[in-house]
């Protein structure tokens, strides 16, 4: 017992460098490859001056660590719009979907009608000013630099930059004004006369619908998809990066790595640490943290109880 005890994490970290191994390999393939062909780089990309290109980011994991709609409801919270028992619920979902790395559809629906319920008779205006102010509390320190150095890139070259995600359109009108993108796409909360009535138009900017939003925004931009670029963390974009000719899988899940890999896709990881990478979830620090703030809250509701 005390041999196989001793023989598991050898087989584990044997698979690790078995797995860097591989990687290396097919480097240094495809570095031989274009040698032969008698060139050493590739194509260039984006394409400067190209102005039918343009860039699609999902946010969420994507372009900033965890869920805009989490750390909204935490700066709602803040501001006493609602009550402990929310705050714990939306604790437990942010680090279940850090810690999982992929969304799940019932957190999901639950975090959007709390949404709309919390801000159910507040003014527009009112909201997109404290957006901007919990952009500064929450989401500029979770913004990927590798991720927004992608974006950068496409702005450089000229071209337009849009969020599109599920989250509420005004936050995401925050975050890509913030970060010197073109605009957003994202999930439209139904106002009357400037209040909000705690209805959506339509449905969550979600799976197809992003790919509905992108090919819409496309033919009235007078773009080509063919010559646009797409990223994504999640399976559920799959319909969005399989419309432009440059899908790209960013910190993605298990189930896009897989399908990005199967279809040559290109992928870049920026979570911290090599096993973070592997594994889809953040460095033990960064699980310490969400655990730790979670159990914090839960444990202050209970004591209000």
């Amino acid at each position: 017992m005390a041999a196989l005890g001793w023989l598991t994490p050898r087989r584990r970290s044997a698979t690790a460098r078995s797995v860097l191994a591989g990687e290396a390999s097919a480097e240094a393939a495809r570095k031989s490859s274009q040698e032969a062909a008698g060139t050493t780089e590739e194509p260039q990309f984006p394409v400067h001056g190209d102005d039918r290109a343009a860039a699609f980011f999902d946010l969420d994991n994507t372009v900033m660590q965890g869920a805009a709609l989490f750390h909204f409801g935490r700066g709602l919270y803040k501001r006493k719009f609602f009550e402990t028992r929310e705050l714990a619920k939306f604790a437990w979902q942010q680090a279940w979907f850090r810690l999982a790395g992929v969304e799940d559809p019932e957190h999901m629906q639950e975090a959007r009608d709390s949404a709309l319920s919390i801000v159910k008779g507040h003014r527009v205006a009112e909201l997109q000013s404290i957006g901007e102010e919990i952009y500064d509390e929450y989401m500029a320190e979770r913004i990927w630099p590798g991720t927004r150095a992608l974006a950068q890139a496409h702005l450089d070259a000229g071209q337009k930059v849009w969020l599109v995600t599920a989250a509420p359109v005004e936050i995401a009108q925050v975050i890509a004004r913030r970060l010197g993108l073109t605009g957003a796409l994202g999930t439209v909360a139904e106002s009357v006369d400037g209040v909000y009535t705690g209805k959506l138009v339509g449905e969550p900017l979600h799976g197809p619908a992003k790919a509905e939003a992108v090919r819409a925004l496309a033919a009235a931009e007078g773009l080509d998809l063919g010559r646009c670029a797409a990223y994504s963390d999640s399976h559920n974009d799959i319909p969005m990066l399989s419309l432009v000719g440059h899908p790209y899988a960013i910190n993605p899940d298990s189930k896009l790595r897989k399908h990005a890999r199967e279809l040559d896709w290109r992928l870049r990881d920026y979570r911290t640490g090599r096993k973070a990478a592997k594994v889809g979830i953040p460095a033990a620090a960064g699980v310490g943290a969400v655990a730790g703030g979670t159990a914090a809250a839960i444990a202050l509701h209970r004591r209000r109880r």
